[in-house]
């Protein structure tokens, strides 16, 4: 599997990385998204087929106008990976433009983080396949970075489309309370059980060594929680933004307001597996 402009990811632009598999990266890159947020549109460029689009990002007119281009009227079905505000808000505006059908997990209540407008058409569940013609795709539950969290298996290609499950190049914020990090982990594990041989990421290039990725960010999470232990005998008690200075004493301070969450989910696991306390927002170890 090869990748069009493999040293950069422009925004806007149609890159094929696999036969039938097209990506466009929306204009919001940041701290947060990278070059931006990827949509993926699956199906032949040349025919009456139908096509797929999974994540169709944030509702931006420049990527709306471009994705519409790319698909013409042959759009069926819209995929979302899960709600948060860079992956769905344009799922409405494309479905309103081209009638095709919104897949999906459903909004979680009370995050704060979701985004309220998307209204599935079906709700998908572990396991399920919806067949598109000429491919099929199977939903994934991977909670952890958000509980609606949903990959896409491309059947009988090996290709999944991984959301913010697993990103390129970057790790996965995962916010309390929706955000849970023993979820993520069993999530993670999960992925070795598939017949995977590549992921197709919400951010950064296609992950061309599935398994390895895998090992290496439940390594990077025990590694980062031996840090979070420390943190709590040298500082503790402490509120967060004290032990966010030792735990992630190795990112940049400005990292440090988004570090708290992902402290905070390692923080509520520890407390699950009797290693931590919390008392008036202060933590220590148990």
């Amino acid at each position: 599997m090869a990748e069009l402009n493999a040293d950069k990811i422009v925004p806007g632009e149609v890159d094929t990385i696999a036969p039938g598999v097209r990506r466009i990266t929306a204009p919001n890159p940041g701290v947060m998204t990278g070059p931006g947020t990827n949509a993926y549109l699956i199906g032949e460029a040349e025919g009456d087929d139908g096509l797929a689009l999974i994540d169709p990002g944030p509702d931006l007119d420049t990527h709306r106008d471009v994705l519409l281009a790319a698909a013409g009227k042959r759009l069926r079905w819209i995929f979302c990976t899960h709600t948060h505000r860079d992956h769905s808000p344009l799922a409405s505006t494309l479905k309103a433009a081209t009638g095709a059908q919104l897949l999906g997990h459903g909004v979680t209540p009370g995050d704060g983080r979701q985004d309220e407008t998307f209204r599935p058409d079906r709700v998908l569940r572990d396991g399920d396949a919806v067949d598109c013609g000429k491919f099929r795709l199977r939903a994934v539950h991977t909670p952890g970075h958000a509980s609606n969290h949903l990959c896409y298996l491309l059947e009988d290609r090996g290709l999944l489309f991984t959301g913010d499950h697993v990103m390129q190049g970057s790790t996965v914020v995962i916010s309390p309370p929706d955000g849970d990090m023993q979820a993520y982990l069993d999530s993670l594990r999960r992925l070795l059980d598939l017949p995977v041989t590549h992921f197709a990421p919400g951010h950064g290039h296609v992950i061309t060594t599935p398994g390895d990725e895998v090992r290496r960010l439940v390594a990077h999470r025990m590694k980062r929680e031996d840090k979070v232990r420390a943190a709590l005998r040298i500082a503790g008690p402490a509120p967060l933004d004290v032990l966010v200075t030792h735990a992630y004493d190795d990112v940049p301070a400005r990292i440090h307001p988004v570090a708290m969450r992902s402290l905070h989910a390692s923080l509520i696991r520890l407390e699950r597996l009797g290693a931590a306390v919390c008392t008036d927002g202060r933590w220590r170890e148990a």
